[in-house]
């Protein structure tokens, strides 16, 4: 452990004119306030937040920043209060130290819902301060090299899981690369310990055989460079065992079948010997086709910029990864946000939104977010991805994750934009909306006149943001209806009873309801969560109402209406996307058939050579079938679990087909009558609670 005194020299070699006294203090109160506390090694557990200052020295923070790792466990763990830290060292420490400190523990919530609670609060402090999210990784960074002290093996478990899962990418996000190497690689030896030793065994006995290779392929690109006139270190390491397993995984290959497990790095003095560096290199041997990738002109996301590639060394036999960089990347690829942090030029730990755009993004998604699994589902969507590079009409550049479609580009633009999608031309080309995109496309998006995504978009679409903002929509529009229902119901009662609902009725009835506002009965009317009796008693105690059964929402017998067709003229649904009111839908003209109408990212409508017509659903549309695939478990009872539930919210199936079948599960193509898009999201969201039901989703022939 750090004396005291050895802290203070280590932040005034870099920072000579740092408060000496604020450090002393902090770490004598942070020594008396945690006392005889011991940490599950055995150490004195103000050792942990001595030892996180000493991890942040190495990054040259601020000393408010070192101060307030000092500190960052006394308000939760100690009798130390948020005023007293605010009172002795100031508004900034106090502040910060509240930023850091954990949630305490209920034990009422679920796993989820304590680490999702957690993350939540983590990520709006750190959008203030970016200081809190360097010491909450220093902290963690630290627990995880002492994680092997904790007995309990389901403890050492999560929080390994957890670190890899948020604090790894976290750490990722903000370019700090040695800290998220060593996150995962310390997670990985727990997640996984065979795998762990497995590897590392291997590349121990590797070692042994090609130890002098490495200090000859060094050698070997310096003479290189030098011999054409460049100046450059060179330096050669072994690539972690967690990188070796991810790329075993991906690729499907065993070790032996791996040719790059040793990477090679040049550093020069400008960006301009990087891409001589390159010349050099790809001139004296192969480049191994697909793997040069150029994050100079093109940086990541956080920032990271090198050139890599990989090259065949003919007289070694064996592939080689080369990162060229110049001193500056090289200190930022390690250091990342902390290497060119804000309070050196005075901002005082200024705002990271403005900075790391992404985390706006991924602020946006989780207020959006309906509940702890849905919130920890898209910040490892937003956080974990690789990303596609593609091209406004007018030359701007957007990031997007892989896999991406125009309606992630729309929605990665501007909220409003991707509401509003309609269609979109790629490379000067209309295409599906479902379509993926690819580095260098130029995309743009067709926008309609009303703001309405539909539903069907979150089974293709790859962003969180994009994800988030679709079910919002779903939820919203949902509540909607039910709100609409429930009012209706309401009436209903009221009108059988003969009382009107004013103030003074309505106050007492739900009151004995014990709901807040007229909203919340009607939404629990609408859900069949309140009787009419029970609504009814409420509103006029010692009421009989006549008793009669509850039907549900009433199936309106009008036939399918569509606007923006002439009357009488006849239409057929595609029977391919199997459009149904909510769709977004066009209308495509033939001059010796009807007029088709697709889903307005239909695949089929590519291969259509008709005249397209803007048509919508009118108001008085009873509903139509709508194709969707259910994985089930192969047991007794599961069909009929899977009916029941469609019956009780009031759809029909009239049609069903075996897709596949094998020992533990089978696959089944239910065509059901639905009234709406909204309707149909509300059976498929039943249908994934019900225990026999392994998924649900909507499919098109």
């Amino acid at each position: 452990m750090l004396r005291q005194y050895e802290l203070v020299e280590r932040v005034k070699t870099y920072d000579p004119d740092a408060d000496e006294d604020l450090l002393n203090r902090a770490y004598v109160f942070s020594v008396k306030a945690h006392g005889s506390q011991l940490r599950a090694s055995g150490d004195p557990y103000f050792s942990h937040p001595i030892e996180v200052a000493g991890i942040l020295t190495d990054l040259k923070l601020d000393d408010k920043t070192i101060a307030t790792a000092i500190l960052h466990d006394t308000i939760e763990d100690t009798v130390a209060t948020q005023g007293e830290i605010e009172r002795l060292f100031g508004p900034d420490v106090g502040r910060l130290v509240d930023g850091v400190t954990k949630l305490s523990k209920i034990e009422t919530q679920t796993e989820s819902e304590r680490q999702a609670e957690n993350l939540r609060k983590f990520l709006l402090a750190m959008s203030s301060d970016i200081r809190v999210l360097l010491v909450k990784l220093a902290d963690r960074l630290h627990n995880m090299r002492t994680l092997h002290h904790i007995a309990r093996e389901d403890k050492r478990l999560r929080i390994a899981r957890e670190t890899m899962d948020i604090y790894a990418p976290l750490a990722e996000r903000i370019g700090m690369y040695g800290f998220m190497e060593e996150m995962q690689e310390l997670a990985f030896q727990h997640l996984e310990p065979d795998a762990s030793q497995m590897i590392s065994s291997r590349m121990a006995r590797l070692r042994e055989t090609t130890g002098a290779n490495v200090h000859r392929i060094t050698g070997a690109l310096e003479s290189l460079l030098r011999a054409k006139g460049l100046a450059a270190s060179v330096t050669g390491r072994e690539k972690r065992p967690y990188s070796i397993w991810r790329k075993m995984a991906a690729r499907q290959m065993s070790f032996e079948q791996l040719s790059d497990v040793m990477a090679f790095r040049v550093i020069v003095d400008d960006e301009t010997d990087c891409y001589r560096a390159l010349g050099i290199v790809h001139g004296r041997w192969p480049m191994v086709p697909g793997r040069f990738k150029d994050f100079i002109s093109t940086p990541k996301p956080n920032g990271y910029r090198s050139l890599h590639t990989s090259v065949l060394l003919g007289g070694e036999q064996a592939r080689i990864e080369v990162q060229i960089r110049t001193r500056l990347m090289h200190e930022e690829a390690e250091y990342g946000l902390a290497a060119h942090w804000a309070y050196k030029q005075g901002n005082d730990g200024a705002p990271a939104r403005e900075a790391y755009p992404w985390l706006e993004d991924l602020l946006e998604v989780l207020q959006d977010a309906a509940s702890p699994e849905e919130l920890l589902e898209n910040a490892r969507l937003a956080m974990f991805q690789d990303q596609v590079f593609v091209f406004t009409p007018k030359g701007e550049l957007y990031q997007l994750p892989g896999d991406s479609t125009p309606v992630d580009f729309a929605y990665a633009v501007h909220s409003d934009l991707g509401d509003s999608c309609v269609g979109a031309k790629v490379n000067g080309r209309v295409v599906p909306l479902r379509t993926r995109l690819v580095n260098g496309d130029q995309v743009e998006i067709l926008k309609g006149k009303v703001k309405a995504p539909d539903p069907a978009w979150e089974a293709f679409v790859a962003s969180a943001k994009a994800r988030a903002a679709i079910r919002r929509h779903v939820r919203n529009k949902r509540r909607e209806e039910l709100l609409a229902m429930g009012a209706k119901l309401l009436d209903a009662v009221a009108a059988r009873l003969r009382v009107a609902l004013t103030d003074e009725i309505m106050g007492p009835a739900l009151g004995r309801l014990k709901l807040h506002d007229r909203q919340a009965l009607e939404l629990a009317m609408a859900e069949n969560r309140l009787s009419d009796d029970q609504v009814s008693e409420a509103l006029v105690p010692g009421a009989t109402p006549t008793k009669r059964p509850r039907t549900g929402k009433a199936k309106a017998a009008a036939a399918l209406s569509i606007e923006g067709l002439t009357s009488g003229v006849g239409f057929l649904l595609c029977d391919h996307c199997r459009p149904v009111p909510g769709d977004r839908i066009v209308g495509v003209r033939h001059s010796d058939a009807p007029i088709a109408v697709h889903i307005i990212d239909c695949d089929h409508l590519a291969d259509e050579d008709g005249e397209w017509m803007d048509v919508k659903w009118g108001a008085d549309s009873a509903g139509a079938a709508a194709r969707i695939a259910v994985v089930l478990h192969n047991q007794p009872g599961s069909l009929a679990s899977l009916a029941a539930s469609i019956a009780a919210h009031n759809a029909n199936i009239v049609g069903l087909q075996l897709k596949h079948r094998d020992r533990e599960f089978h696959t089944d193509i239910f065509d059901i009558e639905v009234e709406s898009t909204s309707h149909l999201a509300t059976i498929l969201g039943a249908l994934r609670q019900v225990k026999a039901v392994v998924s649900a989703e909507r499919v098109r022939a």
